[in-house]
């Protein structure tokens, strides 16, 4: 059974995009078809204040983007040797909150110390952070220019300072219609379909709309968490299966019993 996934593909330690070998365990031929692309902005204002850890009480990181922005701060600005010689100890001395597992993989890549990556979304993850919190100073959260109010609002109504600086923004991929039409003439309308994000949904939506026609009721949509889930629910998309945590073996799971006849998640 073919299921579509929209994102791109990155590849573990074993070669393989963690999300293709979990679907393929449970008898799924998956394909990845990325529908984003992102531009990186205020990289030397970022690098400044990475700079700086004592002007703050700890890092926020809640996409691989905003990781990607610090990893190109240390190497752009030949930040590497002062980062492994003093800053990253610093840092490391304050608290480092973290969004999911991919997140907190590229962060302890960087040499930090990660703790909230099982919140898994920003909502649970303001909730760990306001119980544990008690520095006076800022917290750092580099973020992109879509990012939702939710954890900013959270920490400001507890009284928690936070410093946020746009280092990426979000656009369309420039291969979504042709990498879908591709996909459609060769593999016919998938069985699934998993969005990650509620900007990829928007992105990519109309084309899936016009390929799919009127098969588009047999598709089973999939929502990476319940933010993604919500935008395919406003527009008027039936969720077949949100997954319980923002992992390959959670979402698996859940196109599985999603798959299943009468089946749901």
């Amino acid at each position: 059974m073919k299921v579509l996934l929209l994102k791109d593909a990155k590849e573990d330690d074993c070669g393989q995009d963690p999300y293709i070998r979990e679907l393929g365990l449970y008898g799924l031929e998956a394909t990845l078809i990325p529908v984003l692309s992102f531009e990186f902005l205020s990289l030397p204002s970022f690098s400044e204040k990475l700079s700086h850890p004592e002007d703050y009480g700890g890092l926020i990181f809640t996409s691989p983007r905003a990781v990607e922005a610090a990893q190109l701060c240390l190497e752009k600005n030949n930040k590497t040797e002062v980062w492994e010689r003093s800053l990253k100890e610093k840092w490391n001395a304050k608290s480092v909150y973290v969004v999911g597992n991919a997140t907190a993989s590229l962060v302890s890549k960087i040499g930090l110390d990660t703790e909230g990556e099982t919140c898994g979304n920003a909502e649970k993850l303001a909730e760990y952070i306001c119980s544990r919190e008690s520095s006076a100073l800022p917290l750092l959260f580099p973020c992109g220019n879509l990012k939702r109010e939710i954890l900013p609002k959270a920490l400001k109504d507890k009284g928690i300072a936070m410093k946020s600086v746009t280092v990426y923004q979000t656009i369309p991929h420039p291969g979504i219609q042709g990498n879908l039409n591709s996909y459609y003439s060769q593999q016919g309308v998938p069985a699934s379909i998993t969005f990650f994000s509620p900007s990829g949904l928007t992105y990519s939506l109309k084309h899936i709309q016009e390929l799919s026609g009127d098969n588009i009721d047999q598709i089973k949509f999939a929502a990476i968490g319940p933010t993604t889930a919500h935008a395919l629910a406003a527009q008027g998309l039936p969720v077949s299966c949100t997954a319980e945590s923002p992992t390959p073996q959670a979402l698996a799971t859940g196109i599985r019993k999603a798959l299943q006849p009468h089946g749901c998640c």
